[in-house]
């Protein structure tokens, strides 16, 4: 056996007297900082979720939003638990550096991700005013689709060749988005353009009485066909009828009326034109002149 070292004791009575104050502080700072969290984050927990979930309800916020903003308020109330528990333990100072180094990197990680988080706001606003619900074809700079589902960071889509499409939603938020199937009644307009010389009125009872024979139109609204320009090579009349956006589609109802005129048109002979060009001038060819109109 080794002999110890001379001036070096394993006292028990000396070790307990010089470390043993150290140890008992140690450990009811830890106790004390397990019962301070435990106690003001679940009760806190309870009373924020409590209050929360009642207000929002009570003004008829989406329960996607409740959900989000309950569970967002749940975290921020374990960290709020978190800083109080360690104040009331006395670990101040390792509390507030812990703060600094977590500010500094929220800052960096916010600069990083501020797309995502203004997809995400605006997810959130999409949801709760509900601009356009699952099922509705909406337009936006110039694009077309039919939404399919509304996310917190984008909305899908499919276009009309059945090619999905996924938006993220701050691009629908700051556009101007036209939601056809927003309202009970829908106009859908056709323009038909007839020669000069032909008869406005009989062009007009024709577009008309083919307009009322369409399927799905709505009877307590009149179809109507007034002159809306008067083009290079044609008198352009508006075939216009109003329908159910919910119940008939657009697209089907605009290629079943421009069928149904055209044929209507023809039986009648009434001339729908198309623009030409007449180009005329000379040439000279080997020193031979001479006019041409083509």
């Amino acid at each position: 056996m080794v002999p110890l070292q001379q001036g070096f004791s394993l006292d028990p009575q000396l070790l307990l007297d010089q470390y043993g104050p150290a140890i008992i502080s140690a450990a009811v700072t830890v106790a004390l900082f397990a019962i301070s969290f435990v106690v003001i984050y679940y009760v806190g927990k309870a009373l924020v979720v409590r209050v929360l979930r009642t207000g929002l309800r009570s003004r008829g916020i989406n329960e996607t939003i409740v959900g989000l903003v309950i569970s967002t308020v749940v975290g921020i109330t374990a960290v709020v638990a978190l800083a109080l528990a360690a104040t009331i333990a006395g670990a101040g100072v390792v509390l507030a550096a812990f703060g600094t180094l977590a500010g500094a990197l929220a800052l960096a990680v916010g600069f990083a991700a501020q797309d995502l988080i203004a997809n995400f706001v605006a997810g959130i606003f999409i949801i709760q005013d509900k601009p356009f619900r699952t099922g509705d074809w909406i337009e936006w700079d110039g694009h077309t689709g039919v939404v399919q589902d509304v996310q917190l960071r984008v909305t899908k889509l499919n276009s009309f060749d059945n090619e999905e499409m996924t938006v993220p939603n701050s691009d629908l938020v700051n556009a101007v988005v036209t939601n056809p199937m927003g309202n009970d009644k829908l106009r859908v307009g056709v323009d038909f353009g007839i020669e000069y010389d032909a008869d406005i009125e009989q062009a007009r009872g024709a577009i008309v009485e083919e307009a009322k024979n369409l399927d799905g139109i709505l009877p307590d609204q009149e179809p109507s066909a007034p002159v809306t320009s008067l083009g290079d090579s044609a008198v352009v009349l508006s075939g216009r009828v109003w329908i159910d956006p919910n119940k008939t589609g657009y697209a089907s109802t605009v290629a079943a009326f421009t069928e149904a005129v055209k044929k209507r048109f023809d039986a009648e002979g009434i001339g729908m034109p198309y623009p030409y060009t007449e180009v005329t001038g000379s040439v000279s060819m080997d020193g031979v002149e001479g006019e041409f109109q083509a």
